[in-house]
């Protein structure tokens, strides 16, 4: 799937994993809450000191990785056992801001994705926790693509270029 159908469902994951390599070249991947700002800026936010700020200080390369719209079912046609998905993957560099105005900026970015209707909670949460929060920004070093596995009414898998379907979705 193409660049905006990944960063759709990048955008409506319940959670984003961020994946890394640490200096031994063993992998670590984190589920996080991550939001993003623009078509290549995403954000997450964490404890000021930690082995994800470790890993990343020293080797900022991540991968993006998202499902959603995930449910087991029995094929309509064939009966068999499948998944129906939606799935994207991206590829950039992480880097921790120290910038205080694009931190709040990331931070309100993320309240607004996870918690909108609790915005007029946002300020005084910043004030009680900016100083003890770190802001990680990941600039997209290739756009996203995404995969699926998707049914349409009539039980016809919704092929590559069959949007109709989903966009209501």
């Amino acid at each position: 799937m193409d660049a905006s159908w990944a960063l759709h469902v990048l955008d409506h994951a319940p959670y984003i994993t961020v994946s890394m390599t640490d200096d031994c070249g063993l992998p670590y991947a984190v589920p996080l809450s991550v939001a993003r700002t623009d078509e290549k800026t995403f954000y997450f936010h964490c404890a000021p000191a930690g082995k994800k700020l470790d890993i990343l200080r020293s080797n900022p390369s991540v991968c993006l990785s998202a499902v959603g719209k995930c449910k087991p079912v029995v094929g309509p046609k064939d009966g068999s056992f499948t998944l129906e998905y939606q799935s994207a993957i991206a590829f950039g560099k992480a880097e921790v801001v120290d910038d205080d105005a694009e931190k709040r900026k990331a931070l309100h970015a993320i309240c607004q994705r996870f918690l909108p209707h609790h915005m007029e909670a946002f300020d005084a949460a910043l004030e009680r926790s900016m100083g003890r929060t770190a802001v990680v920004r990941i600039v997209l070093s290739e756009p996203p693509v995404g995969k699926r596995k998707q049914y349409d009414a009539q039980g016809e898998e919704l092929k590559f270029g069959r949007m109709e379907e989903t966009a209501a979705k």
